[in-house]
């Protein structure tokens, strides 16, 4: 398990755990109409999963067969790590970053490394989902919402129901300190006017635990030590469709999120199929190819994977990641002088 600043890690982490335990649907790659008019060498550091990864190359290259993609796959801190190596040296040598989380790209769209890309269809996905200066665009959600054993006597359908005095001692969750997603979660909690430090401050008193990460919160629920977790999505979701009791509870405030966001360098040596590999993880198909991995697509127009909540359920907190990138480091030192850790 790493340990690292803010959620560089979140969707490799999750996404390891996802791709160990999600049934995949294959779609046959004659589906996907040719053009060979893109061509060329592309370079593209993920931190995808391998499966995921060498799947989605795969449905790539069926549609564009003339680009030869080379992959550099670890976690996101080893991704940015090495680019950062490469910058410093002056020769980065991907194309294309697809990574975990917005607050990542964030970074690096501050320091000017992101093309602003141009020639990229995000009709079908909703603007929350990718920088307004599309200089890095989601593929997917992660989401982060409440998990309950069903013998709980009490079944909430807030975040502020957390802290009922009817679950003391009850509630659990990753802590910010190890799991990206938490660190995300606690920034978007904290800047929310209704929920706040306040409400974070009122979680501890209620006698709430922050464990080392998600898996922690799901054992703990699924087995009745604890009634009610904080947890992401589909760990919630593929325990109940293999017969934990639990079940997972979209807030009323709304869920928080990370996107996978996929991003073209400025250095990029071959932009028309980078942009081509962008228009293929956003498009329709795309969209749906990913649910078929199991995630959660962004693409309106898709639906979610079998055994998810119905698309017109889901509510989103507003997560800005320019904001958790100035603040994330304070709040983690904060939720730790509060929950300790």
């Amino acid at each position: 398990m790493f340990t690292i600043p803010l959620s560089t890690r979140v969707g490799h982490r999750f996404a390891l755990i996802l791709a160990a335990t999600a049934v995949v649907f294959s779609t046959p790659l004659a589906a996907y109409a040719q053009d060979k008019s893109v061509s060329g060498p592309l370079v593209l550091y993920s931190s995808q999963p391998e499966r995921d990864l060498k799947e989605t190359l795969a449905a790539f290259n069926a549609q564009y067969p003339n680009v030869k993609v080379e992959t550099f796959r670890s976690g996101t801190t080893e991704v940015i790590s090495r680019l950062r190596t490469e910058i410093a040296a002056g020769a980065p040598r991907p194309d294309l970053l697809l990574i975990a989380d917005a607050v990542s790209m964030e970074t690096l769209k501050l320091e000017g490394r992101l093309l602003r890309m141009r020639n990229i269809d995000t009709s079908a996905i909703p603007a929350a989902f990718f920088d307004a200066q599309r200089t890095y665009i989601g593929t997917k959600l992660i989401t982060t919402g409440i998990v309950y054993n069903t013998q709980s006597k009490f079944k909430p359908t807030s975040w502020a129901d957390l802290q009922s005095p009817e679950l003391k001692g009850q509630v659990v969750m990753p802590s910010p300190l190890y799991s990206g997603a938490a660190a995300i979660t606690v920034s978007t909690w904290s800047a929310s006017p209704d929920l706040g430090w306040k409400f974070i401050e009122a979680l501890k008193a209620n006698n709430a635990v922050a464990v080392r990460g998600n898996g922690a919160v799901l054992q703990q629920v699924a087995s009745g030590e604890k009634m009610v977790g904080v947890l992401v999505d589909f760990m919630a979701l593929n325990a109940k469709a293999k017969g934990s009791p639990v079940e997972f509870v979209i807030p009323k405030e709304g869920l928080t999120f990370v996107t996978e966001p996929v991003a073209i360098l400025n250095t990029a040596k071959n932009i028309p199929a980078a942009e081509a590999f962008v228009n293929f993880l956003v498009s329709s198909k795309g969209q749906q190819f990913s649910t078929q991995l199991g995630y959660l697509p962004l693409a309106k127009n898709v639906a979610p994977p079998k055994g998810y909540p119905a698309g017109s359920s889901y509510r989103f907190m507003k997560v800005v990641p320019g904001d958790i990138v100035k603040t994330g480091d304070e709040e983690k030192k904060r939720f730790g002088q509060v929950f300790g850790g």
